[in-house]
């Protein structure tokens, strides 16, 4: 029978052990719960996605709307994951989602470029590839040849800018292409390339801008929700069945109609 002092000794040693384990249990139901948390962003690119206050940027779910953005939040309510929703400049929130464990973008556009580059959930909606000229403009177009040689306004991380920069033609790329159809107006770009719906919006609601001339569609792709490559495939495909399940209970379809 041990003494008293090493019958204290020995409490002592289970307890600590004891709370070491509490501690190291609770670590790893942290450490769980962190892993099970998802951390989506977007750009402000209306109407797709699109903040509350007009800002470039919003911190939360509740200040962001649009249809892509309603349709990831009915993708969402479907599964149990947790998430955070954030709406930062498109090429900073392009950068730091790869890499990085359950991060994910939208709306992405899937181009056989990007194609390695994520894990794709979708499709979302689509954009048409516009070149868009100033009201005033005389600009005609045949084809995506006859561009070649005129200033063409962009911007960074978009697939449509970096597309042309890619086949040689003349854009001028910012941080945001907010500031494109006044760029046409001044004759500091002869065209800007942008999605057909999202173009007129802009220029209207950013400048009072209307009129602006959409003189060619050169393309159109699917938009998605992009996942890095380091998210565990389960949650991408978790996430791919509750939108395929919205879409079969007419969820999406609704929300397209909203926007109408």
């Amino acid at each position: 029978m041990p003494t008293e002092p090493a019958a204290l000794s020995s409490m002592i040693m289970k307890a600590v052990k004891s709370g070491a384990l509490i501690l190291a249990l609770a670590t790893i139901g942290q450490t769980a719960f962190a892993a099970e948390r998802l951390y989506i962003f977007t750009e402000n690119y209306p109407p797709y996605n699109a903040s509350e206050s007009g800002k470039n940027f919003a911190h939360n779910e509740g200040d962001i709307t649009g249809i892509c953005t309603d349709m990831v939040k009915a993708m969402l309510a479907r599964v149990d994951y947790d998430y955070v929703m954030k709406m930062r400049a498109w090429s900073y929130a392009y950068d730091w989602v790869q890499g990085r464990e359950n991060h994910g973008l939208f709306c992405t556009a899937r181009t056989e470029e990007r194609e390695g580059l994520f894990q794709w959930v979708g499709p979302l909606a689509s954009i048409k590839w516009t070149l868009f000229a100033a009201p005033d403009s005389d600009i005609k177009l045949d084809s995506l040849e006859d561009a070649r040689g005129l200033k063409i306004a962009g911007y960074k991380g978009d697939v449509m800018s970096e597309y042309l920069v890619s086949q040689g033609f003349n854009v001028v790329m910012d941080v945001s292409g907010d500031v494109n159809p006044r760029r046409l107006t001044l004759g500091q770009a002869d065209l800007w390339v942008t999605d057909g719906l999202v173009g007129p919006l802009v220029a209207e609601e950013e400048h009072g801008i209307t009129g602006l001339k959409p003189v060619l569609v050169f393309r159109e792709t699917p938009m998605y929700l992009a996942f890095s490559t380091n998210t565990d495939p389960a949650i991408v495909a978790d996430l791919q069945q509750a939108l395929d399940e919205a879409r079969k209970a007419g969820d999406i379809e609704k929300i397209v109609a909203s926007y109408e």
